[in-house]
């Protein structure tokens, strides 16, 4: 079993909870680290500095592409960052947690249950 690292940002601490909370109670990640960072990027050709979150969700392969798709789903954001990262070495028993805690919603839930959905905003993520 292959775990990957899904990272994403959103600009409000409201959004990241409310998506890390949907991933973690679907089963599709086991947990998520919300951060608060600052972006510096080009939108729009201006140079943009904004506080953001970033969300880091913890997963298997076989749970990432519907973990993406519920992402993109309630994402707040326009164009948003969204990538994975392969784990390339963890330990036994964290990977065994990781993949107890979305094996079996992995197969039973699907992204498209109901949520509170938020108006997209007009920057990316970046």
């Amino acid at each position: 079993m292959k775990l990957q690292a899904i990272c994403t940002t959103v600009g409000q601490a409201a959004d990241a909870r409310r998506i890390a909370t949907a991933a973690v109670e679907r089963g599709l990640a086991a947990c998520v680290h919300i951060d608060a960072i600052e972006s510096v990027y080009r939108w729009q050709g201006a140079l943009q500095h904004d506080t953001e979150q970033r969300l880091m969700f913890k997963t298997t392969e076989a749970a990432a592409p519907a973990l993406r798709a519920l992402i993109l789903e309630m994402h707040p954001y326009e164009l948003p960052a969204l990538y994975a990262l392969e784990v390339c070495e963890a330990s036994p028993a964290y990977a065994e947690w990781v993949a107890q805690q979305t094996q079996q919603q992995t197969q039973q839930q699907t992204p498209q249950q109901t949520h509170q959905q938020t108006p997209q905003t007009q920057r990316p993520s970046p």
